[in-house]
């Protein structure tokens, strides 16, 4: 086990990353102290993310699996557009359209292309620690193992993030999201997100006739419906533009996941010795520009680089630092930054600042858009 690299965490950025790893021909290990079962919402792959699957060479079975989506309309909740690209600019704008697909889909079209054995589920990391001797994981079980390096794939909560930066600071934004799925497909044309003073919700293709969807308001933290989240939805965009009614009459309550929404400040380091960050261990953002999964997919695809140009593991480390730093905390900022707005007290306001961004001129728009998703992580250049 000591020549592996340990991955800890087998979600996207975890599986991302082991793939890259592989290929670059390192020895991986995947711990995960979940039993191989997700949580089953979709998610939206931009273009960034799809080349960055490219990279990974998953990227045809990502579109296979996939639904594409090219509207991107913008209405008020009594149906109004504010704002509606004209057919076909999304994809002359950013290269192709958005890719939605389940994320287990997702999961299993990575893990996949590991070799049979990379991942261990249902073991648990307690500690990291890095050594003058190597690094090593200790399992909560007892079980320790040394590594050559360890990548932090553990989420928001990181245990690897700790390890680096000490205890990590949270805050909730305000406000909680939903998402879900509904048995019934919408036309094409209305893909994308309507609006109301301090609420949203959103919906995209799926593939097989479903609707992936997405709602949000300002909440207290640790709330829960007490008669189910999807009567309170129904109840709460009853009067909004169709689909919507529709779709959430078309959504069972298993398929709904309620999140609150949490900013995390800033590290001081995302990489130390012989252990890195990779995803939302390293950087978790709002769910605003549907980013989350494409910065994993961006970061794998940086990483696997860096290791392949370089013979130094801490080396790679540092240079995938350096490549992530900037283009990582323009996302992060740009996110929260639309969340404030969508967000905003009073909702007066919010209504205000939501109106007033459909306005934005179209070349700004679309200039802002590119520079987001039209990303290719691996035109990097990696430096001596």
């Amino acid at each position: 086990m000591s020549g592996h690299i340990v991955v800890v965490g087998a979600g996207i950025a975890g599986l991302a990353t082991a793939v890259a790893l592989q290929q670059s021909g390192r020895d991986v290990v995947v711990l995960d102290d979940r039993d191989g079962t997700s949580t089953g919402y979709a998610i939206t792959l931009w273009p960034n993310a799809l080349a960055a699957c490219d990279a990974l060479g998953v990227g045809d079975d990502v579109r296979d699996a996939s639904a594409r989506a090219e509207a991107g309309m913008m209405r008020w909740r009594d149906g109004r557009i504010l704002r509606e690209p004209p057919n076909g600019q999304l994809t002359r704008a950013i290269g192709e359209p958005v890719a939605v697909t389940e994320r287990n889909q997702l999961l299993a079209i990575l893990a996949g292309r590991l070799t049979p054995g990379t991942v261990r589920y249902g073991a648990r990391v307690a500690r990291v620690r890095d050594g003058l001797h190597g690094t090593s994981v200790e399992l909560a079980d007892g079980e320790a193992l040394t590594a050559s390096a360890v990548i932090g794939a553990d989420g928001i909560g990181s245990l690897a993030a700790q390890y680096l930066n000490g205890p990590l600071a949270f805050r909730y934004s305000g406000y909680t999201a939903w998402r879900g799925i509904a048995d019934m497909a919408v036309s094409e044309e209305l893909a994308g997100i309507t609006l109301g003073p301090g609420i949203e919700f959103g919906h995209l293709p799926m593939p097989g006739g479903r609707t992936y969807w997405f709602a949000g308001e300002r909440s207290l933290e640790a709330q829960r419906a007490s008669n189910g989240e999807i009567d309170y939805l129904a109840r709460k965009f009853s009067d909004w533009a169709d689909p919507i009614p529709d779709l959430l009459k078309q959504s069972d309550e298993s398929s709904v996941l309620r999140g609150d929404i949490f900013d995390r400040g800033r590290l001081r380091r995302i990489t130390g010795g012989r252990v890195v960050l990779v995803g939302d261990a390293a950087h978790p953002m709002r769910p605003h520009l549907g980013q989350g999964g494409c910065q994993s997919l961006e970061d794998a695809a940086v990483l696997g680089v860096a290791v392949s140009e370089r013979s130094s593991l801490p080396s790679a480390f540092r240079e995938y630092a350096r490549q992530r730093k900037s283009r990582t905390r323009t996302v992060v900022n740009r996110s929260r930054h639309i969340g404030h707005a969508t967000y905003a007290r009073p909702a007066v306001l919010s209504g205000l600042l939501t109106r007033a961004s459909a306005r934005i001129p179209a070349a700004v728009f679309w200039r802002q858009l590119r520079g987001i998703s039209g990303y290719d992580a691996c035109d990097i250049t990696v430096r001596p």
